[in-house]
């Protein structure tokens, strides 16, 4: 791979299908994280693409890869049991293409959930811990914790990365989930971010030093894993 562009990859699952994946890597990657989409926007949203970028400065290797759904062009997120079999795919494509290197998997809001499920079904291959870019405990304007309920059947660590402002996990009932995880969950909270880590004018600072401060949080929780 030259330099930190994103090479295509194709990522076999069980049942024959296939899904997109990009793999964005240093000359010698520290780490890797499997990196899944969030439910409305693919791996290719500027988001993720910075996401990937910014930990390939950092030396930390990235698989971001599609879901079943937005392969094929639908705006209807894949049931559970679909979805989880991608995460488990895109991780063993991670390891193969990346090996040798401390494995992290994750992802945007919808694509974090999925992988903490998948890992509380059944552990991920070889993974050290899970990266969630905004855990999306409820839905807007619906409060409730009910989401994070498999959260404690995970046994490795967690990592959330969360605005105070994001509407998908109020500060009130994500704080004592997160507290009552112990030592294995870490909460790593924005002032005033949303839950795609915007912040407003009023705020004092850019959009751009929020996503720095958030990717410099993430690259040095994976280096106190290594």
């Amino acid at each position: 791979m030259s330099g930190h562009d994103a090479e295509h990859e194709t990522i076999q699952l069980d049942d024959g299908q296939t899904v997109s994946g990009l793999l964005q890597a240093p000359p010698k990657p520290l780490a890797c994280l499997a990196l899944a989409h969030g439910a409305g926007a693919g791996m290719g949203h500027p988001f993720l693409s910075a996401v990937a970028a910014g930990l390939a400065e950092r030396g930390i290797a990235t698989l971001r890869y599609q879901f079943l759904y937005m392969e094929r062009g639908s705006k209807r997120p894949d049931p559970p049991r679909i979805a989880q079999a991608a995460v488990r795919a895109a991780v063993l494509a991670a390891r193969r293409l990346v090996p040798k290197v401390p494995l992290f998997a994750g992802g945007k809001s919808f694509g974090g959930r999925m992988t903490s499920q998948a890992q509380a079904e059944s552990p991920l291959p070889d993974v050290r811990g899970l990266v969630f870019l905004g855990f999306p405990l409820h839905p807007p304007g619906r409060p409730s914790d009910e989401r994070g309920a498999h959260l404690f059947n995970t046994q490795i660590p967690m990592l959330f990365l969360q605005g105070t402002r994001d509407d998908f996990a109020t500060l009130p009932l994500l704080r004592p989930l997160v507290q009552k995880l112990g030592t294995r969950a870490t909460l790593a909270l924005f002032d005033d971010a949303d839950h795609s880590f915007r912040v407003p004018k009023r705020a004092g600072r850019s959009n751009e030093e929020v996503f720095t401060g958030m990717l410099d949080t993430l690259t040095a929780w994976i280096d106190e894993r290594d």
